[in-house]
């Protein structure tokens, strides 16, 4: 079957060809644009903050059920950052690239942002009512993300920040992994990929078992057979055997393991609910990219927001708390007045994280890079995509993805 045939296919996710330097980026280019994947880590984003809005009570009654319906399982958004963030890094990895390198890029994504939000939430304990002041080896072990290893001080200044320990791990961990993953083929991706789903679901049993001596939902070792499976999906994409599902079915089975989250334990159990479907979903997003097939994920609008997703997530929780000192701790307002109290703290959140990436990220970024070289090398020419079953907007052209915990528009 020739490619123009492939492209034509309305169901299912057409495999990626072989020949396609959308899947195999050249030596010398970067990979190809996926915005799909940033506007689905906005989705992500947004999960959680939806979850944590619930735990402050700014809803009562009949709003507290909706909301609980709809975002009690938000915590499940974290689990997909993790599957994406191995997605990114193995699709984006450089040839030949070093681990010092990779991770020098690393520290000049997240290290910034993390660090300031790290001292606002230091000043806020401080200086704020209802703020729990950290001993200085709980906030030198959340500077240096290492708090996620001993349960205790997991939450210590900003709470958000445990995933990024779980990321420093992960990070650690890729070299080598992707050095696996260049000398594995297809068959033993596949199979690195289901023993990643197996060890997910042994990990769920064991905690509702009580086998572990401690809740496991923020062990970074615990967390890593997402990261992997995500690695091993991007892999499979690169080698054009991925023979997943298409978007719409991938969504789907995203959702409905979204909403089973709620039958099973609460903690690390929920994320054997929604695996399957976030390891699916990633990956069908990226081939309707590499495509052009239709995606609402690549909307511009989205697009931009999920290049906001990574500071959003910092800073939303320090938002939340914050208000507590206004609004009282659980206030449990009407519907009218709870989301008006949520907009306004959504608002703030989002605008905080505008300051985030504008003045911190992006400049702490290119100042311990010393600039963005590549950004200043001409762009290498790719062929035009195929052209989709059905037209395409304009924003279907927005910029590459970037790694999984920040924007969309610079190389990792």
């Amino acid at each position: 079957m020739t490619t123009a045939t492939r492209t034509t296919r309305t169901t299912g996710t057409p495999p990626v060809t072989a020949s396609s330097p959308a899947a195999r980026p050249p030596a010398t280019a970067s990979a190809p644009s996926l915005p799909s994947l940033t506007g689905l880590r906005w989705v992500a984003a947004l999960l959680v903050f939806g979850l944590h809005v619930r735990n402050f009570h700014y809803f009562g009654g009949t709003g507290d059920r909706y909301v609980t319906w709809a975002f009690g399982p938000g915590a499940s958004g974290v689990s997909f950052f993790f599957v994406l963030s191995g997605f990114v890094l193995t699709w984006s990895a450089r040839p030949k690239d070093r681990a010092v390198a990779f991770w020098r890029r690393r520290i000049a994504r997240i290290y910034p942002v993390h660090l300031v939000t790290a001292a606002l939430a230091l000043l806020m304990a401080y200086t704020l009512a209802y703020q729990t002041k950290p001993e200085p080896s709980q906030a030198a072990a959340n500077a240096l993300l290492v708090h996620s290893w001993w349960r205790p001080w997991w939450q210590t200044l900003n709470p958000v920040s445990w995933s990024l320990a779980c990321e420093a791990f992960f990070y650690a961990a890729f070299p080598l992994l992707a050095l696996v993953l260049r000398r594995l083929g297809a068959r033993g991706t596949t199979a690195l990929a289901g023993a990643s789903v197996l060890a997910v679901l042994v990990l769920a049993w064991a905690e509702t078992h009580h086998w572990t001596a401690e809740p496991i939902s923020a062990n970074p070792a615990a967390r890593l057979p997402e990261f992997v499976l995500g690695a091993a999906a991007a892999r499979l994409v690169l080698l054009d055997r991925w023979r997943g599902p298409g978007l719409e079915a991938s969504l789907a089975l995203a959702v409905v393991g979204y909403f089973l989250v709620p039958q099973v334990d609460p903690g690390y159990t929920s994320t054997a609910c929604t695996i399957v479907g976030f390891a699916l979903l990633i990956p069908a997003a990226a081939v309707a990219d590499l495509r052009g097939l239709p995606s609402l994920w690549r909307h511009r609008r989205l697009v931009r927001l999920g290049e906001l997703s990574f500071a959003f997530y910092m800073v939303h929780l320090l938002v939340l708390r914050a208000g507590t000192n206004v609004l009282g701790l659980s206030p449990r307002f009407g519907v009218a007045t709870g989301l008006a109290v949520t907009a306004a703290a959504f608002a703030l959140s989002l605008g905080l994280s505008w300051v985030l990436y504008e003045k911190v990220e992006r400049p702490a970024r290119r100042l311990l890079l010393g600039g963005l070289r590549t950004a200043r090398q001409p762009p290498v020419p790719q062929p035009p995509m195929p052209q989709p079953a059905a037209p395409q907007p304009p924003e279907s052209q927005a910029a590459r993805v970037g790694p999984a915990s920040g924007p969309a528009r610079t190389p990792d």
